[in-house]
């Protein structure tokens, strides 16, 4: 077997939630992540057959049985992640229509993954649906993005437009936009059903007064979506006293449609 370290989902896992610590995004043990992971993949670096234990996960996902996923730990500091990946992550695979996992390495402390995975499990679920090449779902807590939650309209419509004024790129990077939810109780069943019902529609889901939940294809691409949205939330922060001379139009918006080969969210642009 090949060392598992050297695995270039464990390589970039471990880069990502480095630099996501290095953004502020990931204070304390805030934040977590979840990578699918195939079959074949795993194969190269540990036996299956060899659960080291079983977790319980508190709810199921048929749809999910005999997935892996390379998860974040709960309470761990994604800083640590980088010292001690085999403390601070783990490799799981779902069974018993996803309710139970076996845990094939990591978590070497006797601990397991993160609260929050039910509500990554869910996102997953839903989002393979939308994309079946969707493999990550990403939750952390960006400043800007939060203190927009305290001092902006949640609705959706109206919370994706001021993003998307904020920063030319955002309606290409995010044409779907930004669902929101008002503040739940976090680690619960409860906040991971209404967030994979928001998945349908976004890759982006905010928790309001909490963080945001970014799913897509690869650790990139997530991380980079997440960044977008934080980026726009920035500048409205630095702004949202001021009065608004300038703006990015509607017009200039289905401008960026044509040229970039993207759709806004039905209705939402005028």
């Amino acid at each position: 077997m090949k060392d598992i370290l050297t695995a270039p989902f464990m390589v970039e896992m471990i880069r990502t939630a480095t630099n996501m610590y290095a953004h502020g995004w990931d204070e304390r043990n805030g934040g977590n992540i979840s990578l699918m992971l195939e079959e074949n993949e795993v194969r190269e670096y540990l036996d299956p057959e060899k659960a080291l234990r079983t977790i319980l996960t508190g709810f199921a996902a048929p749809e999910l049985e005999g997935k892996y996923f390379l998860v974040t730990g709960t309470g761990k500091y994604f800083k640590n992640v980088q010292y001690a990946p085999e403390v601070n992550l783990g490799i799981v695979r779902l069974k018993d229509r996803g309710q139970q996992a076996d845990l094939l390495w990591g978590y070497a402390d006797g601990g397991q993954f993160t609260s929050e995975f039910p509500a990554h499990m869910m996102s997953h679920a839903a989002r393979l649906k939308v994309n079946p090449e969707n493999r990550v779902v990403m939750h952390c807590h960006p400043a800007n993005l939060l203190a927009m939650t305290y001092v902006h309209d949640l609705d959706e419509k109206q919370f994706t437009r001021t993003l998307w004024q904020m920063c030319t790129e955002c309606i290409v990077v995010f044409p779907e936009g930004v669902n929101v939810l008002p503040w739940m109780l976090c680690g619960t069943n409860e906040i991971g059903e209404a967030t994979a019902e928001k998945m349908k529609t976004a890759r982006l889901v905010v928790w309001s007064q909490h963080g945001i939940y970014g799913a897509g294809k690869d650790l990139d691409e997530t991380f980079g979506l997440i960044e977008t949205a934080e980026k726009a939330a920035e500048i409205y922060m630095k702004i949202a006293h001021l009065p608004r001379v300038n703006t990015i139009t509607d017009d200039q918006m289905h401008l960026l449609e044509k040229r970039f080969g993207v759709k806004a969210r039905e209705g939402w642009l005028d």
